[in-house]
């Protein structure tokens, strides 16, 4: 039996890879104590998966499985994030170098072979490679993968074993590393590592993967210098375009300098990781070997204490009615006016930035022309050392939804990912009216004409506000929905939202509707499903 790559399935599970570890994110931070106990593993193993998908969302949909895991792969060395990140991004690549070579018939012979390409290429990225980590859960799934190779050709049985196995290594894992015992946890990078081996089970079977505990795990022991005594101070971490031969020659000279060495990539492109004491040297190293880029270093002590913090936070979201401002002002958000005649500039950005006093800064946009200056503005601020993190939403019911989640008492990143997971997972739409006679992706329109608009695009022409707005809403999978949310605008005909909610009475019983007076210009309407 052979299994084929097909595009979409790749596309279902990368995206299911982020969303799972999204979910788990919390969990495994809880469990960060090595290489150093800075609470952010999970956060950067989503991050990672998330800079994956973000390159092949960015592919046009007819693209080829090849180009769509090459592409995959370049996403994840570009964007892996922290000592755990690499290693995990590493794994992936490994494992499609192999699946790139079979991907119109993946036997059970070529899944444990990818699964043993993994775990070898993982082993060989990390300088000093710690047995009862991510690495002995990755050869415990490439051991039973192999062994499952022997019995049977089915490469979708392969792989449920293969996560099995995964789960089971990844229990063992205080017996296997004095640090974890101490501490009372597992591994949180194995952990990681079983998300996204349940991830390929599930996505190739349907059986779900395992399920967040109901309680986040915490250590026994301190999170200071009792786990991590004596470490060093910084992590270092660049892309690197450098030639192949200079990499061994690059490990040489940063293998001395610090502890959690890890070096990924390939064909010119490489991603480094160190902790060190001495970050210029580290840097030089890489200089030395090529051109490093993307520099980014962390002082632990400096991160610890943030996360310790807890405040100095602001939110700035872009809005166009009166009614979305009080709204967001009421969620603890600022809101930053545009409209027809107002357009937004980076200079107001950056100034709404820096007059809100805070350390850390949540950016929503709200529109896609503004992402670009957003993250002009957001770029001048973190050079100036505000945190910032611009969230690509595109429609202000998107806003909404990140606002209701926000959590001030939770960590930066934390609540960044959860945020962002809430805006990803708003389907949204709106109505609008025609101001002249036009074409329209949906065809011809007269001026007058009722336009909907479902997820960005102009899908529906017709004459009636209340039929248009309910055709946006079976469009975006009304049948499944839990809550319908309309934001009026100040140019709606009256008697639109009575006969809207009165027919989604009749049509959608399951569910509820929430009416929120936004205000607003040009659409009469914005329509959200959760």
């Amino acid at each position: 039996m052979t299994l084929r790559i097909d595009p979409s399935r790749f596309r279902a599970w990368a995206r299911l890879c982020a969303e799972s570890l999204a979910q788990a994110r919390d969990e495994i931070d809880a469990l960060n104590v090595f290489p150093v106990p800075d609470s952010d593993t999970g956060t950067n193993a989503y991050f990672t998966f998330a800079a994956g998908l973000e390159a092949i969302d960015a592919l046009p949909r007819d693209a080829s499985p090849l180009d769509l895991m090459r592409t995959y792969a370049e996403g994840l060395l570009m964007g892996a994030r922290g000592n755990s990140g690499t290693i995990l991004a590493e794994l992936v690549r490994g494992s499609l170098r192999i699946l790139r070579t079979c991907a119109d018939g993946v036997t059970g012979k070529d899944g444990a072979e990818a699964l043993g390409a993994a775990s070898e290429a993982a082993y060989a990225a990390v300088g000093r490679p710690q047995e009862g980590t991510i690495l002995t859960v990755a050869r415990a799934a490439a051991e039973a993968a192999r062994d499952a190779a022997c019995r049977e050709e089915d490469p979708t049985a392969l792989f449920d074993e293969a996560a099995g196995a995964a789960r089971e290594a990844l229990a063992l894992t205080p017996t296997q590393f004095d640090l974890l015992a101490r501490a009372g946890v597992v591994d949180a990078g194995a952990r990681a590592l079983v998300v996204v081996l349940d991830s390929v089970a599930y996505a190739l079977t349907g059986r779900q993967p395992s399920p967040r505990p109901a309680l986040v795990p915490v250590p026994i022991v301190g999170r200071g210098a009792d786990l991590a005594e004596g470490g060093p101070a910084y992590e270092v971490m660049y892309l690197l375009r450098a030639d192949d031969e200079t990499i061994p020659g690059l490990r040489a000279a940063l293998e001395p300098l610090g502890d959690s060495l890890v070096v990924v990539g390939g064909e010119g492109l490489w991603n480094v990781h160190v902790h060190v004491d001495d970050v210029g040297a580290a840097i030089e190293a890489g200089i030395a070997a090529g051109a490093p880029f993307r520099i980014t270093v962390t002082h632990f002590a400096d991160q610890v204490a943030r996360t310790e913090q807890r405040g100095g936070r602001a939110i700035i979201s872009a809005v166009t009615g009166a009614g979305l401002a009080r709204l967001t002002e009421a969620a603890g958000g600022t809101p930053l006016f545009f409209g027809p005649d107002r357009q937004l500039s980076v200079a107001q950005v950056a100034e709404a930035i820096s007059a809100s006093g805070a350390d850390e800064v949540i950016c929503l946009p709200n529109r896609a022309g503004h992402i670009a200056m957003f993250e002009a503005a957001a770029s001048s601020a973190r050079d100036a050392g505000v945190r910032v993190a611009v969230i690509p939403t595109t429609v202000q019911v998107q806003a909404l939804t990140a606002l209701a989640v926000h959590d001030p008492g939770r960590p930066f990143d934390v609540v960044v990912v959860a945020m962002s997971n809430a805006a990803g997972a708003t389907r949204h739409g709106a109505i609008t009216i025609a101001a002249e006679d036009g074409i329209t992706m949906a065809g011809p329109c007269r001026a007058g004409d009722v336009l909907g608009v479902v997820n960005g695009d102009f899908a529906i022409v017709g004459s009636a506000a209340s039929e248009v707005a309910l055709e946006v809403l079976h469009r975006l999978d009304l049948a499944t929905a839990e809550i319908v949310t309309l934001v009026t605008g100040r140019d709606l005909p009256e008697g639109v939202t009575d006969e809207l909610t009165e027919r989604l009475r009749l049509d959608a019983p399951h569910v509820d509707v929430e009416v929120i007076d936004g205000d607003q210009e040009t659409y009469p309407m914005f329509l959200a499903v959760e």
